[in-house]
């Protein structure tokens, strides 16, 4: 299964530029990296990046982060990945641009298709 991580261009380049990172300010500030899964993903962006361009959607394969992965409760009684370590470079599996149009950020089928 994939996971899903929002970044912002200047968190994408980070990561690609050190090879890790610790995730956007938030997941600085919670102690883990927030991600998703392909159906939370949507209301993700839609509640925490609103109207934001330049995103970037990546996806990391859950089996692989399992031994540091934590699926807790979070918005709507619902589990959410949260990965306790620092995001690598090397743990995504894909990623793409997540384009705002007409104020909604369109998903790539691929990345949706895998829950």
């Amino acid at each position: 299964m994939l996971i899903l991580k929002i970044f912002r261009a200047p968190e994408w380049a980070a990561l690609r530029a050190n090879g890790e990172s610790q995730g956007a300010p938030i997941d600085v500030a919670d102690g883990y990296v927030h991600f998703s899964t392909p159906t939370q993903a949507q209301e993700t962006a839609a509640k925490h990046f609103a109207g934001e361009e330049g995103l970037v959607l990546l996806a990391v394969d859950a089996e692989a982060v399992d031994d540091d992965l934590e699926w807790e409760v979070s918005r709507g009684d619902d589990l959410f990945p949260h990965l306790y370590r620092k995001l690598k470079l090397s743990d995504v599996v894909a990623h793409w641009p997540l384009p705002l149009v007409d104020g909604v950020h369109v998903f790539p089928e691929e990345a949706l298709a895998d829950d």
